[in-house]
């Protein structure tokens, strides 16, 4: 199954709530940390709400 490589490129601060607890989820903490998720729809959803904030990369 595809996984996602997801790492944070920008801060959270300054967001609305429902994007830092959504950083959280993913399990990202600070700016340069990456995390392998599952390719799911719950998790495109989540990348969705903080794309601005995050790059995604396909990885097999």
């Amino acid at each position: 199954m595809t996984q996602l490589k997801v790492t944070q490129k920008k801060s959270g601060i300054g967001g609305k709530q429902n994007q830092r607890d959504t950083l959280r989820s993913l399990g990202l903490k600070r700016i340069g940390d990456t995390v392998v998720k599952e390719d799911r729809p719950e998790i495109r959803g989540m990348v969705t709400t903080v794309a601005h904030l995050v790059t995604v990369e396909e990885v097999d």
